[in-house]
């Protein structure tokens, strides 16, 4: 369908305002980088195309056809020669700071993205089209795009400025030379043309791209090397890759008839039509009508493949450009993007009571809703079970309580004040959290509890006390360099490799370096036997005496211990009261209990150690 004119005129306008953006973020991140750019090319452009091969070359063929003195051949070369080392030092010093320019630019940048995007809703990514957005902003400094933007879009500048001396020098020579310019004026519309169909070319490949980098992202993992080993999983991602490479096959194939396409335009209007043109113009004033000096033939012949050069170098720069500022584009959106969860001002106090009134929740693009009128309430001190069958809603209620999500309806109350109310990370310090896809670190075990750089005595005595707490110190000591020893070999030969369970046992200790009022432990056992999940619950316990703590599984170890349970079932609380209460119900929590009761006995061969 063709574009409408109110469209095209949209279009470029938002291609406008990217560039303008594009020059807007590298002036806040580093600026003079694009000035210190056009003095680099410049530098060397100027020289070569206008000084050297037009200003200098006339002086010498002059003074052959002894049009000038000797003396004025000799000022002229104590010139060009000046000329030429003040433009290698122009350059050359360019070059230097554009060198330490370059680090202060992608460390700039590379920081505010950071910064955006532990800043941005969970949603966003678990959203495909914000992951494409962010996928293509973070692209940027990947893949260099900044550096081409800033390249080109200095070259730009610099093509016009000797563009306009040499045609403003060949024009005074013959101003008939300036209607044959005029062929060249199609290269840039057609260059322009190109980059858009480019452009369009990378879009569709964006998605398949992710597709590929995944697939090679994971084969080199380790989490992912014993599945990859024992099942059939590599076929199908290599299926997946092999697919994604033919996609973009044929996206190349739909768009490449169109590229060549212009490439030829380019080349016709922007080389062989002008050149020839003027070689056949200046040859008939040269041979045939005699009224044109050696010196200015040669000179507009030059100037010609100059300007035939600097036109296409200067379409190619534009439709460059005009494609790169798509990335900062999208890098705008991404830091225009605003969090639908609102931080409040409130500072929070000492846990008293936390309440769920009325909660409903459905995930974007879901169509039934995961919580449900969801009704519960925790008391400061007491020790909470959430427990449930997968996809029970367990994990939401803690996503909704960390607000990485807000409800859709009712709201969550904390010390009797609406949850949004609170600045939301001030809240989130107060909640020590270990989550059931917790993460490990390449540093040190201390660093990986504490989560910084150990400063001080009283650090330390907190990450000891961290690791006892948790039950990894009884690993933690055995090992080299105890709790300063570095998890994974990826940075350091020395490093170790540690179990699921022991990893586990980290990541809780790092709940236990915060200062909280409320801990939540999401699946904390998953990694543990029956035997090591019961010690562990029975050492949380003791070790947050006093503490208010919500215990999420749907394993029961937690429950027997808990002072409440409330069971999860299709997004609300089916049941809740004490162990026996729940027992003596003989509900969906007798059931769950007897049933896994019953498997541990089987696999202990013993009484269950539930």
């Amino acid at each position: 369908m063709r574009k409408n004119k109110n469209e095209t005129k949209k279009e470029k306008f938002e291609t406008l305002k990217n560039v303008f953006y594009a020059v807007k973020i590298i002036k806040e991140c580093c600026p003079w980088y694009i000035t210190v750019q056009m003095l680099a090319t410049g530098g060397f452009w100027f020289f070569t195309a206008f000084v050297q091969e037009i200003l200098f070359l006339r002086v010498i063929l002059q003074v052959l056809e002894k049009e000038l003195p000797f003396k004025a051949f000799v000022i002229a070369v104590i010139m060009f020669v000046a000329a030429g080392i003040l433009a290698r030092i122009i350059q050359s010093y360019s070059n230097y700071v554009l060198s330490v320019k370059f680090k202060q630019f992608y460390k700039a940048l590379n920081e505010k993205i950071f910064e955006k995007a532990v800043s941005v809703d969970m949603a966003c990514f678990e959203d495909p089209d914000f992951f494409d957005k962010y996928k293509r902003a973070t692209e940027i400094v990947s893949d260099s795009h900044y550096d081409m933007f800033i390249y080109y879009f200095s070259s730009i500048f610099v093509a016009a400025f000797t563009g306009i001396f040499i045609v403003a020098y060949v024009v005074s020579i013959d101003p008939k030379i300036l209607l044959i310019l005029l062929f060249m004026l199609p290269v840039v519309a057609a260059q322009a043309l190109k980059g858009k169909v480019e452009v369009k070319k990378d879009k569709e490949m964006t998605i398949h791209k992710r597709s590929k980098a995944y697939v090679k992202r994971i084969i080199y993992l380790k989490e992912y090397s014993k599945d990859i080993r024992t099942s059939g999983i590599f076929n199908v991602l290599h299926k997946r890759f092999s697919d994604a490479v033919a996609k973009n096959r044929e996206i190349i194939k739909k768009y490449g008839w169109k590229i060549a396409f212009y490439e030829v335009i380019t080349g016709f209007f922007g080389q062989a039509l002008p050149v020839a043109t003027t070689y056949a113009y200046a040859t008939y004033r040269y041979a045939f009508k005699r009224n044109l000096a050696l010196a200015d033939f040669s000179v507009i012949m030059t100037a010609m493949s100059n300007i035939r050069d600097i036109i296409n170098d200067m379409g190619q720069a534009i439709s460059i450009v005009k494609n790169e500022s798509l990335y900062f584009g999208n890098l705008k959106e991404f830091f225009e993007y605003e969090s639908k969860v609102v931080s409040g001002t409130e500072k929070p106090d000492e846990l008293e009571t936390l309440e769920f009134k009325n909660v409903s929740f459905t995930y974007p693009h879901a169509k039934a809703p995961t919580l449900k009128n969801l009704n519960l309430k925790f008391e400061k001190g007491e020790t909470t079970a959430i427990v449930g069958e997968n996809g029970a809603g367990k994990t939401t209620f803690v996503k909704l309580l960390l607000r990485f999500y807000d409800p859709e309806e009712g709201e969550i109350l904390y010390n009797g004040r609406n949850l949004r109310d609170y600045d939301i990370e001030a809240i989130r310090k107060r909640f020590g959290t270990v989550f059931q896809d917790y993460k490990i670190f390449a540093v040190s075990v201390a660093e990986n509890v504490i989560c910084k750089e150990v400063e001080s005595e009283n650090e330390q005595q907190k990450i000891l006390t961290s690791l006892k707490n948790s039950g990894a110190d009884t690993f933690v000591n055995r090992l080299p360099q105890k709790e300063k020893t570095v998890i994974t070999r990826e940075f350091d030969e020395t490093g170790i490799g540690l179990s699921g369970g022991e990893q586990q046992k980290i990541a809780t200790a790092r709940m236990f370096a915060k200062d909280f009022y409320l801990a939540i432990l999401d699946e904390p056992s998953s990694a543990l036997d029956p035997i090591a999940e019961y010690n562990m619950y029975e050492n949380l316990i003791s070790a947050t005496r006093g503490k208010t703590v919500i215990y999420i599984s749907h394993r029961l170890s937690s429950a027997v211990l808990s002072d409440k349970i409330y069971v999860f079932g299709d997004g609300t609380v089916k049941e809740s009261g004490t162990h026996n209460e729940l027992m003596e119900l003989n509900g969906k929590y007798a059931e769950m209990f007897t049933l896994q009761a019953s498997s541990y006995r089987e696999k202990e061969g013993s009484v269950a150690t539930i």
